[in-house]
């Protein structure tokens, strides 16, 4: 299943530019937003982009004066991508190839934890509690994560791959009583072919 996945996503970047799936946004204005309000740059903190691969977010933290992050993406091409677009700048981040399934990362390390458009696609429940665990064990007490998925009203598939769709509620029930909703939004994405797609946007604080 792995292999699968894997593969799955490096054809998906190998074959297709950056800001020809329906995910692309030129600017990710609503996550920028979201982590200036809840992380400002004045407290310098450790950010993990989970699902970043080609994603333009890392280049407006870094413009913004982030200087502690770190992209995770099962599809070294989608890092190569970025890597690529970067140029010199590339060597500020920290770049890591693994199905966030699978992995492990380093424990009480992270401020915020980021995920736009990953953990819908973790249908299997197994695969949810991994992820779960792993950002239990990681993201430090008081830490932010930041999680926006398909909406109840979104996209039943995308990518050819099922998923499924969560309001904030949804997502708190999964995470448990370790975490506390601060925040709430909506965005409606335009996306490169014109149709939209409803996302959650859901901040939630680490309680410990």
């Amino acid at each position: 299943m792995t292999l699968d996945r894997q593969n799955h996503w490096d054809t998906v970047y190998s074959t297709k530019l950056s800001d020809g799936v329906s995910w692309f946004q030129a600017k990710p204005e609503k996550s920028l937003q979201i982590i200036h309000q809840f992380m400002p740059i004045s407290r310098q903190p450790n950010i993990i982009d989970v699902g970043g691969g080609a994603s333009t977010l890392v280049d407006f933290l870094l413009a913004d004066g982030y200087k502690s992050l770190s992209i995770l993406d099962i599809a070294e091409s989608a890092l190569d991508t970025t890597r690529q677009r970067l140029g010199l700048s590339s060597c500020q981040v920290s770049w890591l190839v693994a199905d966030i399934t699978k992995t492990e990362l380093p424990t009480d390390t992270y401020d915020l934890w980021h995920d736009r458009a990953v953990f819908h696609f973790l249908t299997a429940p197994e695969d949810r509690a991994k992820y779960v665990q792993l950002v239990k064990g990681s993201l430090k007490s008081g830490g932010i994560l930041v999680m926006s998925t398909f909406a109840p009203d979104g996209p039943e598939k995308c990518s050819n791959l099922n998923v499924n769709r969560y309001n904030c509620d949804d997502i708190l029930a999964i995470f448990g009583e370790n975490f506390k909703l601060i925040h709430s939004d909506r965005e409606f994405h335009q996306t490169p072919f014109q149709t939209q797609q409803s996302f959650s946007y859901c901040v939630f604080e680490k309680l410990f």
